[in-house]
């Protein structure tokens, strides 16, 4: 066995392959990540048909054949919806080519700074931390969503008072608020003017942030399109109670950030202190890969970590 801190290969080698790999990296990032603002060839110039090069050939190939087998495996759809829930502005195939070529720079890395473990542990902490991004992503789009309601609940209320009807009360909430809600808002919206009924659209935007101040806000708009009444003086009592249950969200998350900033300690500590021992003496943990012992006690720690990440995020998540 390999211990940690020798290469198999030549080390200049594996230097030169991941530098290249890591500008390869890059390249690919610039081509997805920065938009063109260039006007295209054939815009400028009628009759002529712009070549593609060989990356955007190779990167249009790569994508294709990911969509197709995420398609098959029928995959795309949740991923697809966990891409928009999170506000990332690329398809999934774009966005799984992003993470490979970000999970092979930093095995590469692994294998030039400490051995195949510490390129399989890198590589393995780039695709969770990938995963993990669009979850704290969605994660912060509902919070920022939940945050906005007052604003919205207001805002609505008083151009109901102005004497819109509710889909041009909304539109105006739609201008007028800031990402995520404007978005949001904007979206149920588009849904109404193009045949989806307004109560459904306004069921599957609660759905999809998971709130159920905004269903109570749905559920409102809904009871008055059917027996009447002046909604804006519901929006004001509804505006009161979604205020009052995000001051008790708001204690309640401060109250609970000292827990959850423990459980991250308590997580990252282990990769910390292997990485520091990786530089600072490398033959310490050489025992752990010199043998089929070390590497059960490797994945008997890791899947006691995971039971212990398990448990402290059911205690630290408060639902009320």
């Amino acid at each position: 066995m390999t211990p940690i801190g020798t290469l198999v290969a030549d080390p200049h080698v594996v230097l030169w392959a991941s530098g290249l790999l890591v500008l390869a990296v890059i390249v690919a990032a610039a081509v997805f990540l920065v938009p063109s603002k260039a006007i295209p060839i054939e815009r400028r110039r009628q009759g002529v048909t712009a070549v593609p090069s060989a990356l955007t050939r190779a990167t249009d190939a790569s994508t294709g054949l990911i969509d197709r087998l995420l398609r098959s495996r029928g995959r795309l759809d949740s991923m697809t919806h966990a891409l928009d829930l999170a506000g990332i502005k690329r398809s999934v195939p774009e966005y799984i080519v992003l993470v490979g070529a970000v999970a092979l720079a930093a095995v590469a890395a692994g294998f030039v700074l400490g051995g195949p473990v510490i390129a399989i542990m890198l590589g393995g902490l780039s695709v969770g931390g990938a995963v993990m991004f669009v979850r704290f992503r969605a994660d912060r789009r509902r919070s920022g969503f939940a945050d906005q309601l007052d604003d919205l609940v207001q805002l609505l209320g008083s151009n109901l008072r102005a004497g819109h009807s509710v889909l041009q009360a909304m539109d105006s909430v739609s201008r007028e608020l800031e990402e995520p809600g404007g978005s949001e808002i904007s979206r149920v919206v588009n849904e109404v003017r193009v045949g989806r009924d307004f109560g459904e659209a306004l069921e599957a935007t609660a759905e999809r942030m998971s709130s159920d101040d905004f269903r109570w806000i749905a559920q409102a708009i809904a009871i008055q399109r059917q027996v009447g009444g002046n909604l804006a003086e519901v929006m004001d009592t509804v505006g009161d109670t979604i205020r009052e249950r995000n001051q008790i969200r708001r204690q309640v998350k401060s109250l609970s950030a000292e827990g959850k900033l423990s459980a991250y300690i308590l997580l990252g500590l282990p990769f910390v202190v292997v990485l520091a021992l990786m530089f600072l003496n490398p033959t310490y943990l050489s025992g752990l890969t010199s043998g089929p012992i070390g590497y059960m006690m490797i994945l008997t720690a890791l899947v006691l970590l995971g039971i212990g990440a398990f448990w402290l995020s059911k205690v630290v998540k408060i639902k009320f």
